[in-house]
């Protein structure tokens, strides 16, 4: 289950940019060896999804939907199913047709109409799944909001509900269903939900259920547009000299940590733009 850096390759072609012309063999021979190791890992990660089926909240923009198509990318042609669930499900049913487009029929997608903030819902979800799709191998539950700026004294009492139930009890009501079978309200949301996470980890440290926690910084996604009430202006401020990670970033380390042996754990991950050194720590150009 999971809550929802400079590569070599890229240091290398810096490197070599700043060279004379003079042919380096042995870093050429590098070169190779570092593409041949990144198509060994792709291959490895291939099989290791073949026959599996995915199940991904939140799917419908942002970092869930990269991340659907990083996994298509990964194995499109190892009997990998996906399950994408959002509530809108007529955007669902435009990424899967993207998904197809992209990768062809080696890759099963069913779009998935579901609110994870509501309990019943949630509950009938495996049931409802077509039976070739309810045997889930990985849980990717990235579903989430954040309902305005208010400090706690002055936060809608609405926006708190919808929070806790999508982010808290949605998230614990997804991994109940599926993958577990035999401003300061949106930070203790998040507080609880690590906490969840950890406490799972420990108790399913007996199974071979592995539990990932994969933490973005600053990510440019819908993400903001809701958090302001759809008023666009402000959402794009918040990036305002900034260069945001992307969905396809996050969606790359996910597929990363659910492609590794079933003995390897990657707990927990934390991602930051370059100018980012913390929550609420972001350098400006310009100022």
């Amino acid at each position: 289950m999971f809550r929802t850096a400079t590569s070599t390759a890229r240091i290398l072609t810096r490197r070599r940019t700043t060279t004379s012309a003079t042919i380096n063999p042995l870093l050429h021979h590098h070169h190779f060896l570092s593409q041949r190791a990144a198509t060994m890992s792709s291959s490895a990660a291939a099989k290791r999804l073949a026959g599996k089926t995915i199940v991904i909240t939140g799917a419908s923009s942002g970092i869930g939907r990269s991340t659907a198509f990083e996994f298509a990318r990964t194995a499109p042609n190892n009997n990998l199913k996906l399950v994408l669930t959002a509530r809108r499900i007529e955007t669902l049913h435009v990424v899967a047709a993207e998904i197809r487009a992209e990768v062809g029929d080696g890759v099963a997608v069913l779009p998935f109409q579901l609110d994870v903030s509501k309990p019943d819902e949630v509950r009938a979800f495996v049931s409802a799944l077509p039976a070739e799709f309810r045997d889930i191998h990985v849980l990717v539950n990235n579903a989430g909001l954040v309902k305005g700026v208010a400090q706690a004294p002055a936060i809608a009492e609405e926006d708190i509900d919808v929070m806790f139930k999508t982010n808290v009890t949605g998230l614990i009501n997804m991994t109940q269903a599926g993958a577990v079978r035999g401003g300061s309200i949106y930070c203790a949301t998040k507080a609880a939900v690590r906490s969840f996470t950890e406490s799972l980890r420990k108790e399913l440290v007996a199974t071979r259920i592995r539990i990932m926690g994969v933490d973005p910084g600053q990510v440019e996604t819908e993400f903001s547009v809701v958090r302001f009430y759809g008023d666009k202006s402000k959402a794009d401020a918040v990036y305002a000299g900034c260069e945001p990670l992307t969905p396809e970033d996050i969606a790359e380390v996910v597929v990363f940590c659910a492609t590794r042996r079933e003995n390897v754990v990657v707990a927990d991950t934390l991602v930051y733009p370059s100018h980012q050194g913390g929550a609420g720590v972001l350098h400006r150009k310009g100022t």
